[in-house]
């Protein structure tokens, strides 16, 4: 699904750190080493058709990288 946040991302919550992240090799190849963190959160969502839906959103984050793969989970009513 093609992504635009409108807004900011609240109740932002840790899913994982380091080594716990299964795709972790791939963020360092990709962006570069950091203190990588998996982070959800609950977001308004601008949808490929235009509308707009609160949706739970999962991105991964590094200091001095900053917010990569954002993504939509799952819609919430």
């Amino acid at each position: 699904m093609e992504l635009e946040i409108i807004g900011e991302i609240r109740e932002v919550e840790t899913i994982a750190v380091g080594g716990s992240i299964r795709v972790l090799r791939l963020l360092e190849k990709k962006y570069g080493r950091g203190r990588w963190r998996k982070l959800k959160g609950v977001a308004l969502a601008r949808l490929p058709d235009g509308t707009v839906a609160r949706a739970e959103v999962h991105w991964y984050e590094a200091h001095g990288v900053g917010r990569k793969d954002l993504r939509i989970k799952r819609l919430l009513s």
